[in-house]
């Protein structure tokens, strides 16, 4: 199944068509509201489904990145579960996207962690109680998913996880220089949301690896182009500490797919959390030569990847569903 991205081109996700035109254009299904988290921001929300209810197989809650958002490249592989059988929905965290809060601000991610699981969970009980449900996460959205795991607060268990050039550890090749990052902590406690922190690269040129989907990447209205916040900073370099010192306790069946030239998530975290991960259904891809976004690499690149997402989600819904029916 050919991945979206294909028709669409640097101005647009939807290349030629209108949203809806290009929804019809798959045979999926679009909703959108906004919720209102317990500190009083709106926060975009949206799903894609099959157009056929009896088609669905299972739900799949999306986890956007650092500056990323739900509603342009992430919309598109969302839309290809949507077409591979799944309810899938996404949520924009604070100061990204659609969503209320300072741009590209999480001065702690908790509360971020909080609005998924708020929101998945009644999306999940909306849709498909009864069906099985997976996680899929990029870049920092992969310690966010990693949290949702490890906080086993969610109305049920999730049955996988798939992780896309995941946070498991910031690469020194794009940490801030030293001693700016020694001295970080002191900077984010007296200026917080300071945009002072310098990277060695804008995050799209050196995310994507075809020039017009990088095109893409910086056209969407809704991208800080910015430098990061000094809060904003600190805490994602404490989260990456966090989840690898947590590795050993991620006990869901886990496919990691990671770029081996990815210079903003380390590869070698990645393959860190797979050797210490306690499910034995556990799978890790490292693409050689490929960049941090997986879905920015050339077509036939993108569709080995996608291709085995796609396979590894629905022979697991398959597995769960079998499962869920043996015990009943």
């Amino acid at each position: 199944m050919v991945h979206p991205v294909a028709e669409a081109n640097e101005t647009s996700p939807f290349g030629s068509l209108t949203a809806d035109e290009f929804y019809t254009r798959h045979s999926v299904s679009h909703g959108s509201e906004f919720i209102t988290n317990p500190r009083g921001l709106k926060l975009f929300t949206q799903w894609w489904t099959p157009l056929s209810p009896a088609k669905i197989i299972g739900t799949v809650a999306v986890v956007h990145g650092y500056t990323g958002e739900s509603s342009w490249f992430v919309q598109l592989t969302a839309i290809l579960f949507a077409k591979s059988g799944f309810a899938t929905c996404a949520i924009d965290h604070q100061g990204h996207g659609f969503s209320e809060g300072l741009v590209a601000h999480i001065p702690d991610i908790n509360p971020v962690v909080d609005d998924c699981i708020s929101f998945f969970d009644s999306f999940r009980e909306r849709q498909a109680p009864s069906l099985p449900s997976f996680l899929y996460a990029e870049s920092l959205g992969g310690a966010i998913a990693l949290l949702i795991i490890l906080r086993r607060s969610s109305i049920r268990p999730y049955n996988g996880v798939v992780l896309n050039g995941a946070l498991c550890g910031v690469s020194e090749k794009i940490k801030p220089p030293w001693p700016l990052e020694h001295f970080l902590s002191i900077v984010a406690a007296v200026v917080p949301t300071w945009q002072v922190v310098p990277t060695r690269g804008r995050i799209p040129e050196v995310s994507f690896k075809v020039e017009w989907k990088r095109k893409l990447a910086i056209a969407s209205p809704k991208r800080s182009m910015a430098r990061p916040r000094a809060a904003t900073a600190r805490e994602i370099i404490r989260l990456s500490r966090e989840v690898q010192g947590r590795f050993h306790e991620v006990d869901v069946p886990l496919l990691i797919v990671h770029g081996g030239e990815d210079v903003l998530c380390d590869p070698a975290c990645a393959e860190e959390l797979y050797q210490r991960a306690a499910n034995e259904d556990k799978t890790l891809r490292i693409y050689p030569g490929m960049w941090h976004q997986l879905v920015g690499e050339p077509e036939e690149s993108v569709e080995l990847v996608f291709g085995e997402v796609v396979e590894w989600l629905r022979t697991r819904a398959e597995r769960a569903a079998v499962a869920g029916g043996e015990e009943a």
